[in-house]
């Protein structure tokens, strides 16, 4: 996936890229300051946002099969 300035390719279905996305925040932020429990906190929480993603992901996945197969032409 290439970017031009702040918008996507039109090859991309993301939209427009966003300035500052969360992720990219919390991967520059120190973690020494944080405690075991606190980092233990951290990654369930992680683990619960990836698994979201990843359910987002794959149901967008299936609506555009299901738009490919109802626009594929007839033969």
């Amino acid at each position: 996936m290439q970017r031009v300035g702040t918008w996507a390719s039109m090859d991309d279905d993301d939209g427009p890229a966003r300035k500052g996305d969360a992720a990219s925040l919390l991967a520059k932020e120190s973690l020494d300051s944080y405690s075991r429990a606190e980092l233990d906190a951290r990654v369930g929480l992680l683990e619960a946002e990836i698994a979201r993603v990843k359910a987002h992901k794959d149901k967008a996945e299936a609506f555009r099969l299901a738009a490919d197969a109802f626009f594929k032409p007839k033969s």
